[in-house]
């Protein structure tokens, strides 16, 4: 009897033994138990510097909230401020070296200055009338042609930009003539316009500004000093 007991103990733990080898072999990686034919599951580890993988660095911890960081405003778009009425004046007028044959002034070179404390800028032909004595609305428009092309000009403190008048010159001696038959025209003062900064009232250095017909070429403000 106690054999035979004994027999029937051995077998059940045989039983047991065998049952739960089975069952270890069932369990997929995972955990979860399955069969060879069945589906399987991938897992992933999560990204490093994420709150379930820890930190960057490969240990545990828990992930830092990203900051967002607004990108740096340009200042004023990066451009310096249009010359205004206030910033430039008329410098100096005076004959050119290079100019038409005639007896009338036949061309000027004008300079404007910046007499500001901060720098601007001017782009642009000017305006030119003759100076109506003192009265702006006695003021003589000349009609202009551009010569060349305009391009944006720079002004410090105390720097100065250029344009060259050249007129149509008078002929001859004394009052002299005009070649289209128009009686010369003689202004002591011209009123020359700044694009975006007014129109300033200059006379020449030397002499008066005398020509025909009313009309000027003008080139465009620039830092060269034309000749």
């Amino acid at each position: 009897m106690q054999y035979t007991e004994g027999v029937r103990r051995t077998s059940s733990v045989l039983v047991a033994a065998a049952a739960a080898a089975a069952l270890m072999t069932g369990c997929t990686p995972t955990g979860d138990a399955g069969t060879a034919d069945g589906p399987t599951r991938s897992v992933q580890s999560p990204a490093p510097g994420t709150a379930g993988g820890g930190s960057g660095s490969g240990g545990t911890g828990t992930a830092k909230p990203s900051v967002a960081v607004s990108p740096t405003p340009a200042v004023s778009g990066g451009k310096t401020k249009p010359c205004t009425s206030g910033d430039v004046k008329v410098a100096e007028a005076r004959q050119a070296a290079v100019r038409p044959p005639g007896t009338g002034t036949g061309a000027a070179v004008v300079a404007v200055a910046n007499v500001s404390k901060s720098t601007c800028t001017l782009q642009g032909f000017p305006t030119v009338a003759g100076a109506g004595n003192g009265s702006p609305d006695k003021n003589v428009p000349l009609a202009t042609t551009h010569s060349g092309s305009a391009a944006t000009v720079s002004l410090a403190p105390g720097a100065r930009a250029w344009t060259k008048l050249t007129f149509v010159n008078v002929q001859g001696e004394g009052d002299g003539s005009c070649a289209s038959g128009a009686t010369p025209a003689s202004f002591p003062t011209l009123v020359v316009g700044i694009p975006g900064a007014g129109a300033h009232q200059s006379a020449l250095d030397d002499g008066v500004f005398a020509l025909c017909d009313n009309k000027a070429t003008v080139t465009a403000y620039s830092a060269a000093k034309p000749s």
